[in-house]
């Protein structure tokens, strides 16, 4: 092989060699990554089940009792729009998805007939003595995978307290005699027995003075025995009566 060929060979490999790495030089300026001037925030997320955290902390916050004090049937009505495609809420409506909800409020769970549930409803119908109790329907409406562990039901959940509890007062009047409404702020509130609890205690200290009161007033009792020899001595003859015995 003459010096042409050779010269040859090496210009190719050379050529070869630049263009792979011009093409690595403007790889890594279009795609190159730099640490920002200013950290950005970090958002932690709390571990755990958010459903039924989210459950408990809504039932306990406020009272299904006292949301229901102020809810609005009329509109609840609109907000059940978002049960509609899986539910039917007229007596005698068909299962859809989900099964009827006419009078639902009370009514066993897991009972309606002519629906298949699931194993987990079966489950937490503990042989038909749950109910749909206003509490419960609270709890399930917040997170139904959060309050029922397995539970077909895909529904995301209702968040807000005016939405959940217009929605409840709604499906109780979908009946022929709707439950009576709980009564609303019938629990004291938390601490209000123990705030009260030292004054109850401070009452019997206070009236301890009075019960010593007779004590207190024993000298003037016997100040009539004090005075009784004094009357019964005879004043010896020619002193005045009135004259002080030394």
């Amino acid at each position: 092989m003459d010096s042409f060929e050779v010269n040859k060979v090496l210009g190719g490999l050379l050529g070869t060699v630049f263009v792979i790495f011009s093409v690595g030089i403007v790889s890594n300026s279009l795609f190159a990554t730099h640490a920002p001037e200013k950290p950005g925030f970090v958002i932690e997320a709390a571990e755990g089940d958010a459903g039924g955290a989210a459950a408990g902390g809504a039932a306990e916050a406020v009272p299904i009792a006292d949301l229901l004090a102020n809810a609005d049937a009329k509109a609840g009505e609109a907000v059940f729009k978002k049960c509609a495609a899986c539910h039917s809420i007229e007596k005698g409506g068909p299962n859809k998805v989900g099964p009827d909800l006419w009078s639902i409020v009370d009514r066993p769970v897991a009972s309606h007939e002519g629906f298949a549930y699931s194993g987990a409803m079966k489950e937490f119908a503990n042989g038909g003595s749950e109910k749909w109790t206003f509490d419960n329907l609270n709890h399930f409406l917040i997170s139904p995978k959060g309050f029922v562990k397995g539970t077909a039901m895909g529904f995301a959940g209702l968040k807000k307290d005016d939405e959940r509890a217009n929605l409840i007062a709604y499906m109780r009047e979908q009946a022929d005699s709707p439950v009576p409404l709980p009564e609303a702020g019938t629990a004291a509130p938390e601490g209000e027995a123990t705030e009260a609890a030292p004054a109850e205690e401070a009452a019997p200290a206070e009236a301890a003075p009075a019960e010593q009161a007779p004590a207190e007033a024993a000298p003037a009792e016997q100040a009539p025995a004090e005075e009784a020899p004094a009357a019964g001595e005879a004043a010896p003859e020619g002193q005045p009566a009135e004259q002080p015995a030394e």
